[in-house]
């Protein structure tokens, strides 16, 4: 029986995020030092997503996410540095999460949402957010997460660098 969870990234991870980010986010590029930063800067959002089976026979990495503090209505850039956090920061952006197939149906999406919203929590940010792509929103609004395009007057132009179909989200916690 497989056992599915998220546990800390380590940065000798980040050959496998990069193997997963190809195959799972084709055309939407992100160097190895942008996903480096981010687990330097804020790494308590930084997460590998593993299948284990019995114990003591190791994990299978399947998945990975990144989220850091960041500024309402502002999502970075696809493919960018954040050169350090925002001092004024007032939400958790999930900034990127990608799961192969065969993680899918695993239970690790509403895992991570809960972890999401504790990580606001502890971090004391009202709100997290996120750039929906892949036709992901569905997914996302089952998640309690609305589409917050009023919030973009000053992240307009980095939400366009996702594509047209992208989504900006986010969700107020209680």
């Amino acid at each position: 029986m497989s056992h599915y969870q998220w546990r800390p990234m380590r940065a000798t991870d980040l050959p496998r995020v990069m193997a997963i980010a190809a195959d799972v986010h084709v055309g939407y590029f992100e160097a190895e030092e942008v996903f480096a930063e981010r687990l330097a800067l804020f790494a308590p959002g930084c997460l590998i997503a593993v299948r284990s089976a019995l114990a003591g026979e190791g994990e299978e990495v399947i998945g990975y996410t990144f989220m850091h503090p960041g500024r309402h209505g502002v999502p970075p850039a696809l493919n960018t540095l954040l050169q350090a956090l925002d001092p004024a920061a007032d939400c958790l952006h999930l900034h990127d999460v990608a799961l192969l197939p065969s993680a899918r149906g695993s239970g690790l999406g509403r895992t991570l949402v809960e972890q999401l919203l504790q990580l606001c929590r502890r971090a004391g940010l009202p709100r997290a957010t996120l750039v929906a792509v892949h036709a992901s929103s569905t997914y996302w609004q089952s998640a309690g997460f609305v589409e917050d395009t009023q919030a973009l007057l000053h992240g307009q132009d980095s939400l366009a660098s996702y594509g047209g179909d992208a989504r900006y989200m986010s969700r107020r916690l209680p």
